[in-house]
């Protein structure tokens, strides 16, 4: 089997909702948030500008909003059977996302994913402060992850598959062996080496033999 690992997108790629838009909508400022998201993932303005600007307005927001908003995500159609798929036959499965470890962490923990790379929303006395604690997790950091994901395990790049949706997802669907497009922006699909258009991750295992 030519291709070994598969690095995955999350919001509206593993999962159907954006993560971020979720939080906003417990702050009051839901539309603005997917406004910008919008944006964002169109390759319209830049994404780390776009991740401060959102985050800062959840400033204020409880710690117990993540498990509010993890009740509401779900995974995209077809995940189950793909990641059966790739257990079955031997593949590294990882994630990367300009989300957040917050809630990811809990929501992939039964999945017990070989790779996670995601934002960290800052916390003090309980309260989110609208910050990140490291570096954003943008199109240079995905591609970086990929490349240290293959790396860890010797594994050449050309044997890589990465999926995306975004503009945030295009240095690693270009570097990878196989770039995928999961119903995606026009800007990566662009890119990408293959597009899937409909609904259900489950139709990437044909191209994985």
């Amino acid at each position: 089997m030519k291709y070994r690992l598969i690095l995955f997108d999350v919001d509206s790629t593993l999962i159907k909702q954006e993560v971020i838009d979720l939080l906003a909508d417990k702050s009051g400022h839901g539309r603005e948030v997917q406004q910008i998201t919008a944006r964002a993932m169109k390759g319209e303005i830049d994404f780390a500008q776009a991740l401060s600007a959102r985050v800062s307005l959840l400033e204020g927001l409880p710690e117990s909003v993540f498990d509010e908003v993890i009740s509401q995500i779900s995974f995209a159609e077809g995940f189950d059977e793909l990641f059966s798929y790739l257990r079955k036959n031997g593949f590294l499965v990882g994630a990367v996302s300009g989300g957040f470890h917050n809630v990811l962490d809990k929501l992939f923990a039964q999945l017990q994913l070989d790779f996670l790379e995601a934002n960290v929303l800052e916390v003090v006395d309980g309260r989110l402060t609208g910050k990140i604690t490291s570096a954003p997790i943008d199109r240079m950091a995905k591609a970086r992850a990929l490349r240290e994901f293959a790396a860890l395990h010797n594994i050449e790049l050309e044997n890589t598959v990465a999926v995306g949706d975004g503009a945030n997802d295009i240095d690693m669907i270009e570097i990878a062996g196989l770039g995928v497009s999961y119903m995606g922006k026009e800007i990566l699909r662009q890119k990408a080496d293959l597009h899937l258009e409909k609904a259900g991750l489950n139709a990437l295992i044909q191209y994985l033999n």
